[in-house]
């Protein structure tokens, strides 16, 4: 696994080492009840999903509060708690057999993060979720226009969107007039491959400028129906 990480110049503490080897053992068990992954193999989980999550370890500022949209398997969040400590992560996932997985990766992991069973289009309307975090993020959920309906309304003015993505020009392109709308700015993109020709891929940063407006998100699915 250290071979891995070091291709993104991350070194792992023994401690990091052992938190990713239970991770990947939590999420192989819990695989076979609630469909978290595709992927199986052991080497492949700790590029495609670990080292993947792990690339954006650097795009947070010390003691941020971060929303995750979508959580599933929690990628990039675990990876990224395991990492960073001082982060302080929402997961909010709207299937709950997921989320009772992600609570026992919480407990074993002693991971510093709060687990929601919501929609994020619901709490995006929420005053108490609204416009309160330093960061929203989102890892194979939706395309980037659709998702930044989904997590600006989140963001604090002053905050970022973090978007882990692949290959994705035709996506950022697509998605000019959802980040314009919803209160965003393209900042800069990340690009980085990942080891063992597992693909080229990206971590898009998109500022909040202004507030998003009331109406969004939309909700009632359509965010992916007729996205911005």
């Amino acid at each position: 696994m250290v071979d891995i990480f070091s291709s993104l110049n991350i070194n792992l503490t023994k401690e990091q080492i052992r938190k990713f080897e239970e991770f990947a053992e939590i999420l192989k068990e819990n695989n076979k009840l609630f469909n978290l992954t595709s992927i199986k193999e052991g080497r492949e989980t700790q590029i495609k999903h670990f080292l993947d999550s792990s690339a954006g370890v650097d795009f947070f500022k010390h003691n941020s509060t971060i929303v995750e949209i979508g959580s599933g398997g929690g990628f990039p969040s675990v990876p990224l708690m395991i990492l960073r400590n001082d982060l302080k992560f929402t997961l909010v996932e709207a299937t709950e057999k997921k989320c009772i997985y992600l609570e026992k990766v919480r407990a074993a992991l002693d991971l510093n993060c709060n687990i929601l069973n919501e929609r994020a289009e619901v709490l995006g309307k929420n005053p108490l979720y609204r416009q309160k975090f330093d960061y929203a993020t989102a890892r194979a959920v939706a395309r980037l226009n659709v998702l930044c309906e989904y997590c600006l309304p989140f963001v604090k003015i002053g905050g970022s969107f973090i978007a882990y993505k692949g290959e994705a020009n035709e996506e950022i392109k697509e998605a000019e007039n959802s980040v314009k709308v919803l209160g965003g700015k393209i900042d800069s993109i990340k690009r980085y491959s990942l080891p063992e020709e597992e693909g080229d891929h990206c971590l898009i940063k998109i500022d909040k400028k202004i507030s998003t407006p009331d109406i969004y998100p939309r909700g009632n699915g359509k965010e992916r129906k007729r996205p911005l």
